[in-house]
């Protein structure tokens, strides 16, 4: 079986790495590199669910300043 859960541009892998690292620590949520077997799954959820949150926004004002 094959992982769907790939970079789709391999060269943004490690901006992606340190932004999720600066979203934990906005949030308080003390990733560490590797092993982050002792976090809840609502703190992991909410580093994605922010970044995420913040790439949208990120692209909209790109967006609305072409426009």
């Amino acid at each position: 079986m094959t992982s769907s859960n790939r970079t789709a541009v391999p060269e943004a892998k490690s901006a992606l790495n340190r932004f999720k690292y600066e979203v934990a620590s906005e949030l308080g949520v003390p990733l560490s590199d590797g092993y982050n077997g002792d976090l809840t799954s609502r703190q992991n959820g909410s580093v994605g669910g922010y970044m995420v949150k913040k790439m949208i926004e990120a692209q909209e004002r790109q967006m609305a300043e072409k426009e």
